[in-house]
């Protein structure tokens, strides 16, 4: 494995993600246990997001409607008193896996602004639904009756448990990311991405494979779900909604669009710079707006990108 700048900065982010409960423990603010499992949560959803996006070239303004289904799933069981983690976490993900498939049967017919159009109109159609079903609380939401219970494996309603739970499925979806993406099946799907005629050409289902990409990212997000119904103890309509999907879609860039750990990057950044600002103005976004704009303008490859630039200087030498 090269040891790059990436790496380096990777290492210490998770370094520095494994520290915050000792951090948040010694300053005595619970908020940074808080604000840690939020980071990492969405950066679960990048992940997911930069599997078909980065690597695939599947813009799509409907991904966040995974992370919805997969936290109404966990919430649902529980209005139902099925509170077993057992059950509830596989149906989130089964649940994911079958949308997912439909959608992107649907979707993947279609490319470019046109892929874009029908992810973004099936995800507000799941919105709408769950906006409009008043037995799960329509547009107010359902709180969570308990926390997702493993037994005595590990107790969901203890913070700490949970960061840490987070923490470890994090980097297990870091993990299965590398090692799709370095695969034969990783390879299909950025060459499908560069020239999908010429892989058709080679004897390869390019469409296939899409949809296979598109079901795993779709069943990585639904994990996001479940994670954030317990994070936050509540569920609603607007963890669909495509200004999610567009969240989603800030990270991946942000941190780096095709690379492995980009969307982490990013997503750490995102929440920070949110949480930030937020302090200083509600309309945080007229501050964040042009710091986007001067990362797509001078760092093409995201923050992660940036730091493999080689000064002009020596560009010019060589």
């Amino acid at each position: 494995m090269k040891f790059d700048r990436q790496a380096i900065v990777v290492a210490i982010v998770f370094v520095l993600l494994a520290f915050v409960p000792l951090i948040a423990s010694l300053t005595e603010v619970p908020f940074y246990l808080d604000l840690g499992r939020r980071m990492m949560i969405l950066a679960i959803g990048a992940l997911s997001l930069n599997l078909i996006m980065g690597y695939g070239g599947m813009i799509s303004f409907g991904h966040a409607v995974f992370i919805g289904i997969g936290a109404y799933v966990v919430g649902i069981c529980a209005e139902h008193e099925i509170v077993s983690g057992f059950i509830q976490w596989p149906l989130a993900l089964l649940a994911c896996a079958v949308v997912a498939v439909i959608f992107g049967s649907i979707s993947l017919r279609t490319r470019g602004v046109y892929f874009i159009m029908i992810t973004l109109a099936l995800a507000q159609m799941m919105y709408f639904l769950g906006v409009s079903v008043d037995r799960y609380g329509g547009d107010d939401g359902l709180p969570l009756a308990e926390p997702s219970d493993f037994s005595s494996l590990i107790d969901l309603s203890e913070k700490t448990s949970l960061y840490y739970l987070v923490f470890v499925l994090l980097l297990l979806c870091l993990w299965i990311c590398q090692r799709l993406v370095n695969s034969r099946f990783g390879m299909v799907i950025q060459g499908a991405r560069s020239n999908e005629a010429r892989m058709e050409a080679i004897g390869f289902p390019t469409f296939r494979y899409k949809l296979t990409a598109f079901v795993i990212a779709g069943v990585m997000a639904g994990l996001a779900g479940a994670l954030l119904a317990n994070h936050t103890d509540f569920v609603n309509p607007d963890m669909m909604h495509w200004t999610r999907s567009g969240d989603l879609i800030i990270m991946v860039l942000l941190g780096g669009m095709g690379s492995l750990a980009g969307p982490i990057v990013g997503a750490l950044v995102f929440i920070l710079l949110e949480e930030a600002l937020t302090g200083v103005t509600e309309y945080w976004q007229l501050i964040f707006g042009p710091f986007l704009i001067l990362v797509v303008l001078y760092a093409r490859g995201g923050l992660l990108g940036f730091l493999e630039k080689q000064p002009s200087s020596e560009k010019t030498r060589g």
